[in-house]
């Protein structure tokens, strides 16, 4: 590999043509950063293209993190001056959008942390499976003076209630997988020992099926969700909240205390989150 290259973040596995894999792989805490947001545009460009593919999905090979927040040691000017997509939202939103609405069956196996881009992502999926034991789900913005950016203020409340919504997005703690069930943010929290196998049986059972069949009824289910435009004002929100006082000193606070590196921050991102504005 070229010196210059960045190492693939997001790994495609095809383990039939109806059935993919896309693993998260950006150790040791899986940020999203502005070039796992480019393979994310290139993941989505391959899921449209393919007429074989019925189903996808999205696990990690990053122990204890599905998908992070994301990395706020880059520039936010790589990010923000990347195009929109074809659908005219920012890249993030874009995907996010288009991932909902491509013709195939999406289903998040989620074991470890999945915080803020992570529950944006599980949102997104058609379906979400979750390890009683490790998985936590998180919101987190609103502890540092922030907005969330990839649409959950337009998605939970039609999935979980308006007043869950707002408990988990205000709240800005963490939901443990058995918790996320009880809510209906996720399908189903199962043991971590039969997740995978879940899982497996369940997308190979619907990558057997026509695609036609499953595309037409993922939608005609789709006429419930929120206007797509909604999720680009979450992301204009986000993007001046990251310039405000309040978010930026938030931020260097939780970084002072370890956010961002391997430790007891990014494990327990909630308990630290309700301790740093507390007099």
């Amino acid at each position: 590999m070229d010196a210059e290259t960045p190492p693939v973040q997001i790994r495609l596995t095809r383990r039939t043509p109806a059935y993919w894999r896309v693993t998260f792989d950006n150790p040791p805490l899986n940020v999203m950063g502005p070039e796992m947001v480019r393979e994310f545009q290139g993941l989505i460009e391959s899921i449209e293209a393919d007429d074989e593919v019925k189903v996808v999905v999205f696990d990690s090979a990053v122990d204890g993190f599905f998908l992070n927040h994301s990395d706020f040691k880059a520039r936010i000017e790589d990010l923000t001056s990347m195009p929109a997509g074809p659908i005219g939202l920012p890249p993030w939103p874009d995907f996010l959008v288009r991932l909902t609405r491509a013709p195939v069956a999406s289903i998040a196996l989620i074991r470890g942390r999945a915080t803020g881009n992570g529950s944006e992502i599980t949102l997104a999926c058609d379906m979400a499976f979750a390890s009683k034991e490790r998985a936590i789900i998180s919101q987190w913005e609103v502890g540092v003076g922030m907005v969330a950016g990839g649409g959950p203020m337009a998605r939970l409340p039609h999935l979980i209630g308006r007043n869950r919504a707002l408990e988990v997005l205000l709240g800005s703690d963490d939901i443990s997988g058995e918790q996320a069930e009880a809510y209906g943010y996720v399908n189903r929290a199962l043991p971590g020992s039969e997740l995978d196998a879940f899982v497996d049986a369940l997308a190979t059972r619907i990558a057997g099926f026509d695609k036609w069949a499953i595309s037409q009824t993922k939608r005609l289910v789709n006429t419930s969700l929120p206007p797509d435009v909604e999720l680009g004002a979450g992301w204009d929100a986000c993007i001046a909240s990251l310039g405000r006082p309040a978010a930026q000193q938030g931020i260097k606070a939780l970084t002072a205390k370890g956010f961002q590196s391997p430790g007891d921050v990014e494990d327990r991102l909630g308990f630290h989150l309700g301790k740093l504005h507390r007099r």
